[in-house]
């Protein structure tokens, strides 16, 4: 018989945000009369294709139970790990027990990327449901890219033609992802995203082209840029 996929979500959320020079970490802070991880998790439960949201979060987290979505039906608990990848590892595991299968396709997303369009979340799905890899979002690079040097000058400018910034979603399927981050982590490679996981073992992830507005909220100046995001997208109020 053969399998309908059917998609998962997973957000990492143990991080305490040291760039962000706050007590909270970011992705409890405030932005717009809401936590930031309230944006982001709605993007996801407003699609009907998600089954499930898979939430990591540090075993001594104190916010997450006074969010909106903390006892949401469709929105999973697990334990985050030391880094990222560990994290994502724990929220596989979650999702396998939650009864997802390997042919399954999980979209690790940040907690801090609030502004995720739901366009572009549709036309992630919807270009890579038939791919032999899966992928992710992001955007071509298009200011000057240079090389600097351990002193700080410059050592190089690169060719900008085939550089891309990375974001999230990943999309790829449960048992390909799980194998590429137990590879990565048997290795003691800390991988800092799951396309990275995957490139280790030669596969070639796709990129699928989103919007520049979905920034990753990592330093104080990105929250008004945050709000004002949300604003055009008339998710919140001008």
């Amino acid at each position: 018989m053969t399998h309908i996929s059917q998609f998962w979500a997973i957000l990492p959320a143990a991080g305490v945000g040291r760039r962000m020079g706050s007590a909270i970490p970011k992705q409890y802070l405030d932005l717009a009369g809401r936590a930031v991880i309230e944006h982001t998790l709605e993007v996801f439960l407003a699609d009907d294709r998600i089954r499930a949201i898979v939430v990591a979060l540090d075993p001594a987290d104190g916010y997450w139970d006074d969010t909106r979505y903390a006892a949401h039906p469709q929105v999973i608990r697990a334990t985050g790990g030391a880094e990222r990848c560990h994290s994502v590892r724990n929220a596989l595991t979650a999702v396998t027990a939650a009864g997802a299968h390997e042919q399954d396709w999980v979209l690790v997303h940040d907690a801090a990327r609030p502004c995720l369009q739901a366009t572009d979340l549709d036309h992630l799905i919807t270009t890579l449901r038939d791919d032999a890899v899966g992928g992710l979002l992001g955007i071509p690079v298009r200011d000057t890219m240079k090389r600097a040097a351990a002193n700080g000058r410059i050592a190089a400018t690169v060719d900008r033609a085939s550089l891309w910034h990375a974001y999230t979603p990943q999309m790829f399927r449960l048992g390909l992802l799980g194998r590429a981050l137990d590879a990565a982590l048997t290795a003691n490679e800390l991988v800092t995203d799951d396309a990275a996981a995957l490139e280790r073992l030669g596969y070639a992830p796709r990129f699928v082209e989103g919007h520049a507005d979905n920034i990753k909220i990592t330093r104080a100046e990105d929250l008004p840029l945050a709000r004002f995001y949300l604003q055009q997208q008339g998710r919140i109020e001008r």
